[in-house]
């Protein structure tokens, strides 16, 4: 193909029964190589394209849509000039797109009503829909689904989606200056979908509201759906690639709980506010500031026995029987926030292996009727394939609860387990505080109605895109104090307050913790299969 379109000719290569195929080859690969060497004559580089018939298939059909692409139509587009501060950011692209062009060849059939939208993915433009886009009409292909399980819950330092809110990639993003909203959408969709310079348009806006905060529903071709909060509930609780039959409980007296996870001990906090009573509260614990908080708090109650990995069978059979097993493996090695992620098979990851081991330890055995609950947890940033391990391993499929519901902080996370009414739908209670200024002490005022998700890292109390402290005090910013936090997450005040720990040792704590309200939704039917005080 190349010798013809740059009308290159080659010697032939001798050709006889004795010579062997192999060389054949090599003679020719040496004349190809000699020929690019030299620069392509007598053509040059430009004669190796094709001809214009061939670059441009739905040019004679549609020719008012399609102009040939520069030759670097391809590359990363340069930074946008941008009015105002972090308008726009630029970040890496999660996923290659199928065809940007057939995209635009689909849309284009949209807008002259020649194709339905719903039978189109609007993500990437593959016809093989599976299902419906949760935020969007339009449809989605299982490749879009995987991708946005994947990244619809992962933020960058600075607070916002990494990726675009409607494709889950993007070159360049528009960051919504609401600053209660963390949304991006990328210039590509927001040009296709919305139309041609609507992306420079919301570029000028300031301070531009995205399509998810809009008072509009309608923008171009891109309509919210009105019932996009269940929807994208119910996009998380049913991602399943395989199902798996519910066990059943009986009823028991007390209960005996084991904890497998470096974080407070929120479980039997939460059990305690319930009024459940539990008999022995068992700690696989490292961490020295979360073993003496939860000394401290709980009387020595609890009892910690070190390293989840020394743990043996026989332990558990002398500790137990256990009625509730609860933990979470570190999330690091399985997050895709991380770039030097180890998976579920090695680092930290492994140690999801271990609560599994401890979880058919802890297990009654045949004809034991007792009530036997566990919940296991862990972040919803995870890859679609550890996922589907966990899920497998545990033999049950995950839920996935945002704290933001019943508090004043963005919390989501995957919860496995056969707790009952794990699916109902999370309702705050008169307690909750679901605002960030009701957390705060006397004098000081919320910027922010919500904070993003607090981590162990200390600027993950910066909010939105210009990196503001979320406090006022004194006409000055001012960053969350740990007493704010331990409201935040639903703690008494000065819950961490222990053994002279900094600051930033409780943030990491906190940061490491469940959310209670959470917790207290999940264990509440509990109350119904034991004995309460």
């Amino acid at each position: 193909v190349a010798s013809s379109r740059a009308g290159k000719i080659f010697p032939a290569c001798p050709e006889n029964d004795e010579t062997d195929t192999s060389k054949v080859v090599e003679i020719q690969n040496k004349q190809m190589i000699e020929w690019a060497l030299g620069g392509f004559q007598p053509s040059g580089p430009k004669g190796l394209e094709p001809p214009e018939e061939e670059r441009n298939p739905y040019k004679e059909v549609y020719t008012e849509m399609w102009v040939e692409p520069e030759a670097a139509a391809y590359a990363p587009p340069p930074p946008a000039k941008k009015p105002r501060k972090s308008t726009t950011q630029e970040k890496p692209k999660v996923k290659e797109i199928i065809d940007e062009r057939t995209r635009e060849r689909l849309v284009y059939e949209v807008r002259q009503k020649c194709r339905n939208i719903e039978d189109i993915c609007i993500s990437c433009g593959s016809l093989n829909v599976t299902l419906e886009h949760p935020l969007f009409i339009g449809g989605m292909c299982q490749n879009c689904k995987n991708c946005f399980l994947e990244c619809a819950y992962q933020y960058d330092d600075d607070g916002y989606q990494s990726y675009c809110t409607i494709c889950c990639g993007g070159r360049e993003v528009l960051m919504c200056g609401n600053n209660n909203c963390c949304r991006c959408f990328c210039v590509e969709c927001v040009d296709l979908l919305v139309g041609p310079g609507a992306a420079q348009a919301a570029i000028k806006e300031d301070p531009w509201n995205c399509y998810m905060c809009g008072h509009k529903g309608v923008y171009g071709l891109l309509r919210r759906r009105e019932d996009w909060p269940s929807r994208l509930q119910m996009f998380f609780a049913n991602n399943h690639d395989q199902e798996f039959v519910s066990v059943g409980t009986g009823l028991g007296a007390g209960c005996a709980c084991s904890w497998l996870t470096p974080r407070p001990p929120t479980g039997l906090l939460v059990l305690k506010d319930l009024g459940i009573q539990v008999d022995r509260y068992i700690a696989s614990e490292v961490c020295e500031d979360s073993i003496t908080v939860g000394m401290v708090r709980h009387q020595g109650k609890i009892m910690y026995v070190g390293d989840v990995r020394n743990v043996t069978q026989k332990h558990i059979q002398e500790w137990g029987p256990f009625d509730l097993v609860i933990g979470g493996s570190p999330c690091n090695d399985l997050s895709i926030v991380n770039p030097a992620r180890k998976g579920l098979y090695e680092g930290t990851g492994r140690l999801f292996f271990e609560f599994y081991r401890l979880l058919h330890e802890a297990r009654p055995k045949e004809g034991d009727d007792r009530p036997f609950f566990w919940l296991f947890e862990n972040v919803v940033a995870m890859g679609v394939s550890d996922k589907r391990d966990i899920s497998r391993f545990l033999e049950s499929n995950p839920v996935m609860i945002d704290a933001k519901e019943v508090s004043a902080a963005h919390r989501a996370r995957y919860f496995w387990g056969n707790l009952p009414g794990m699916n109902r739908p999370l309702a705050s209670t008169v307690n909750d505080k679901l605002e960030l200024q009701e957390c705060l002490e006397h004098g000081r005022i919320a910027k922010f109605s919500k904070v993003r998700t607090i981590t162990t890292r200390s600027n993950s109390i910066k909010q939105g895109k210009d990196q503001h402290f979320p406090v006022f005090m004194n006409e000055k910013e001012d960053i969350l104090w740990c007493t704010e936090m331990e409201r935040v997450f639903g703690f008494p005040v000065h819950y961490t307050d222990v053994s002279n720990m900094s600051r930033l040792a409780r943030q990491r704590l906190l940061g490491r913790s469940w959310s209670v309200p959470v917790i207290r939704h999940l264990f509440a039917p509990l109350k119904e299969y034991f004995a309460c005080v």
